[in-house]
């Protein structure tokens, strides 16, 4: 088990780890805990629960010794391919996408790049790089307003601001930079916000129930996530059609890039009817509180049941 990580998600990474290390059977697995933080490696306390407790260093060149890694890093190294091709150099079998695709669906300009010819339909974006400057009025022009204005590499809405005024702008894009070396600004779309988890078994695509996140606030920043502050409808009381257009996305963007393991996708059911793709959760969130355990538990299943899938898939790539 390998959570921590070098983003702001890193604390909701721990909480991540330590929950999925107590729905692994114990009959079935011999887990060590391990903190990747800051480029340096620790074995932790396996009978802390919430915090990250290291009690000695760990090498990385050991990691060969392991049978599987189980990744609970959100955020870098753990969801944008770096950790994954160090797995990878030392031929550890793991749990997620490869790193070619961790990299793809983590960078979310390159990852919406990658699906415009399925179809899908994508919010229109400005993407920016660090030292371009903002014209804001070219922004508002392009994109209307309210806008999103988003780290493009980042996770748990850290950096996120929603925009409804120009002279804002400047402000939330310098968070958004606080945050990655590229920012997203994306044209707002009005409608009810929709999430939906797939794994692999045995060679299939599992879809999990969708999920209907209701923010107590504007939107789904940090404080619904994680504080309570949302109402999550699992499962989404939608019409059919849209369940099965949601499902059918999913199902299609996990086959277009390869992906492996457990991802989540995000979207918006604009009031025009569109299922509007906005982002791949290559590692989500797998906190007691996290959207994809409540979807596993109402498709009747088991945490435990679908990290035995991912630990099967990874062992039987690895082949």
């Amino acid at each position: 088990m390998i959570y921590g990580g070098d983003s702001s998600e890193w604390g909701i990474s721990v909480l991540s780890g330590k929950f999925v290390a107590t729905c692994l059977d114990p009959a079935r697995y011999e887990v060590t805990e391990l903190l990747l933080r800051s480029g340096q490696w620790s074995v932790c306390d396996p009978s802390v629960t919430d915090v990250a407790v290291p009690v000695k260093p760990f090498i990385p060149s050991d990691l060969k010794y392991f049978d599987v890694a189980l990744i609970m890093i959100h955020g870098t190294p753990g969801e944008n391919g770096i950790l994954q091709a160090e797995l990878e150099k030392h031929g550890v079998p793991f749990t997620t996408c490869s790193s070619q695709v961790s990299a793809m669906t983590f960078d979310k300009h390159a990852c919406k790049k990658a699906m415009r010819g399925l179809g899908i339909p994508l919010a229109p974006e400005i993407f920016l790089h660090r030292g371009e400057p903002l014209n804001a009025e070219a922004v508002v022009e392009q994109l209307g307003l309210p806008v999103f204005v988003k780290p493009n590499d980042g996770g748990s809405s850290f950096g996120v601001t929603k925009v409804k005024r120009q002279e804002d702008l400047a402000a939330a894009v310098a968070a958004a930079f606080s945050e990655s070396d590229d920012v997203l600004i994306e044209s707002y779309i009005p409608g009810r916000e929709l999430t939906e988890g797939v794994f692999n078994r045995k060679g299939v695509v599992i879809p999990l129930p969708v999920t209907e996140i209701i923010p107590h606030n504007e939107y789904f920043d940090y404080e619904a996530k994680y504080l309570g502050k949302s109402d999550e409808v699992c499962p989404a009381q939608i019409p059919s059609d849209v369940e099965q257009v949601v499902r059918e996305q999913t199902r299609r963007i996990y086959q277009h890039f390869g992906c492996r393991g457990l991802i989540r996708c995000d979207y918006i059911l604009s009031e025009s009817g569109k299922v509007y793709f906005l982002e791949i959760n290559p590692v989500p969130g797998m906190t007691k509180m996290s959207l994809v355990p409540a979807q596993i538990r109402a498709a009747g299943m088991t945490v435990a049941e679908v990290l035995d899938c991912l630990i099967e898939e990874a062992l039987e790539t690895s082949k």
